[in-house]
């Protein structure tokens, strides 16, 4: 005879899933708190080589449109870029960067009042931005690229996104090898968490990214979001970018133009995972796919 399972000891259930969140998130000027409903992150490449949209947005004016766009599509936050990150991209000097970027932070930080975030992993390039009202630094060198971002995280009180990645842009996908991905990621964020706590940036600043894509492959982002949820521990936001990423296309034989579907797959299963920030380039097809996941979770 089948013995009767008490729901409130289930290994599955949603208590024992997630058995931390975050409440808030501390920017520079402002806080952000966390409800039931996810935060979407709007991608904003003022780059004329990133993977998906390179060039789309190069002239700063049609950068401010976009980012407008995405703003009445539903973003919560504008994540504005002057250097693609994508595997084997070509570096820029920080005074391109800036010329790139600082236009469009402006304009964005003037027009709307949702948080504007600055992409970079240059700490000359984040204050400039910060100083022009951005008020999170997004940086894929999980501030430990330039040794002067911690000084500017602190000295700003900007929020701070810090992503894993092996190697760099040029290197990360050369061969990313791993012993155990989801417990080396685990473990560079406790480390970050307690690198940037003593540099004086406490941990109520912070989110956390795992970086899909960035120096792993297909089978380690799928086993990171796999096990998403056991990120949850370090009580801190969870970030995920997937949007349109190359592991998408490989799984699904897709190339970029084609990735939609797959992509919003991804995101609605780290939302069901814990994820509560959604870096995006297409705002208004993952508000929607959001709004379904709410749905149905309501009803739990």
């Amino acid at each position: 005879m089948q013995s009767e399972v008490n729901p409130a000891n289930r290994d599955d259930s949603l208590a024992a899933r997630f058995p931390q969140r975050a409440n808030k998130w501390r920017l520079r000027t402002c806080d952000i708190a966390f409800s039931h409903r996810p935060l979407l992150m709007g991608i904003i490449n003022v780059t004329p080589d990133s993977f998906s949209d390179g060039g789309h947005c190069l002239d700063p004016a049609k950068a401010i449109e976009h980012g407008l766009r995405l703003a009445e599509q539903g973003a919560d936050i504008l994540d504005v870029g002057g250097e693609s990150t994508r595997p084997y991209s070509t570096p820029v000097d920080a005074a391109e960067e800036l010329r790139r970027i600082l236009p469009v932070v402006q304009a964005l930080c003037e027009r709307t009042r949702i948080p504007v975030s600055i992409d970079t992993s240059k700490a000359v390039v984040a204050a400039e931005a910060v100083a022009a009202g951005a008020e999170i630094i997004n940086d894929v060198a999980g501030l430990e690229g330039d040794p002067r971002m911690l000084d500017v995280a602190r000295e700003t009180g900007a929020g701070v996104c810090v992503m894993h990645m092996q190697g760099t842009p040029q290197t990360m996908q050369t061969d990313p090898r791993y012993d155990d991905v989801v417990r080396e990621v685990d473990d560079f964020f406790a480390e970050r968490l307690t690198r940037l706590a003593a540099a004086g940036v406490t941990a109520e600043h912070v989110a956390l990214d795992v970086g899909i894509g960035f120096g792993k492959s297909v089978e380690h982002n799928l086993r990171l979001l796999a096990r998403l949820e056991s990120f949850r521990r370090h009580r801190r936001p969870l970030l995920l970018g997937v949007s349109r990423k190359s592991f998408v296309g490989k799984v699904l034989d897709a190339d970029v133009e084609h990735r939609l579907a797959g992509s919003l797959a991804c995101a609605a299963w780290a939302l069901q995972r814990g994820a509560q920030i959604i870096r995006t380039h297409d705002v208004a097809a993952t508000r929607q796919t959001a709004r379904m996941v709410e749905a149905v979770k309501d009803r739990i």
